[in-house]
């Protein structure tokens, strides 16, 4: 039986995944901050918990051994963010890329060399369509995904050889509450307030009617039961058209049509 480890599984996308790599005959790790403080309705029969602190380094470094021998690591957990590039505070970006970059990448070097000995190993990174598409009030949290992203592309080929692939599964709109989870910075007083309120309004109602969390998952379980997992899957949005919208239209454009569907004119 093949393990799996899920980062951030009590809820959301994670859970989700955890759910169908169990359905799927893996054995399944979950993580959550402190696991003996999850409610009775965010636990899931058969899946083993570990505490996973991403801004802790020696957390990470002691879930990846008390996980033991790992087949498919998918980093779920992390932090959504917004506000103005002028008013982001250092200590929250220092922050954000630690749960969203490199506490990923630090458990991932970890599991790697345990997958490269067995000659079979699949990490998917799950990031989101932001990093495609950036978007304004969100630069913060579209350059991390656009990092972690970057890290597996990158590195996939140094893995291919010994049967260890690297992916990322990036999500649109998606429906899993973390509208009310996003930490948000822009002062009352602030001349970019009005334009962000409206960024971040029209992402909320997006959200609302997003795909939802057993989507993701579904593609997620596509990218690891693949023989060669692609390098990229995107979900929810009508990312076949705008992909495609992406490769075929001038940067500008594309930039201004993102602006514009958040309700951005000018």
């Amino acid at each position: 039986m093949r393990t799996a480890l899920v980062t951030g599984a009590s809820s959301g996308i994670g859970r989700a995944t955890a759910i169908a790599l169990q359905g799927k005959g893996f054995r399944v790790i979950g993580t959550s901050r402190n696991p003996s403080t999850l409610r009775e309705d965010q636990r899931i029969g058969g899946v083993e918990w570990l505490a996973l602190d991403l801004e802790d380094r020696a957390s990470i470094a002691a879930c990846a051994q008390a996980a033991g021998p790992v087949d498919v690591l998918v980093n779920n957990a992390g932090e959504s963010q917004s506000g103005p590039l002028e008013e982001l505070p250092l200590d929250a970006l220092d922050r954000l890329f630690q749960l969203n970059v490199l506490g990923p990448v630090q458990l991932t070097q970890l599991l790697l060399p345990g997958m490269r000995e067995r000659g079979h190993g699949r990490v998917v990174m799950v990031g989101s369509m932001i990093a495609s598409f950036p978007l304004p009030y969100r630069s913060s949290y579209a350059a991390t995904k656009a990092a972690i992203r970057a890290f597996a592309t990158a590195a996939r080929e140094e893995l291919a050889p010994y049967g260890v692939w690297l992916t990322t599964v990036e999500p649109g709109s998606i429906n899993t509450g973390i509208s009310q989870r996003r930490t948000k910075y822009v002062a009352e007083d602030s001349p970019y307030k009005a334009e962000c309120d409206t960024v971040i309004a029209a992402l909320d109602r997006k959200e609302a009617s997003g795909i939802s969390a057993d989507d993701v998952a579904a593609t997620v379980l596509e990218a690891v039961q693949a023989e060669k997992p692609k390098s990229l899957y995107a979900r929810g949005s009508n990312a076949p058209v705008v992909f495609a919208l992406r490769r075929l239209a001038p940067r500008g454009a594309v930039e201004r049509i993102t602006a514009r569907a958040f309700g951005l004119t000018r």
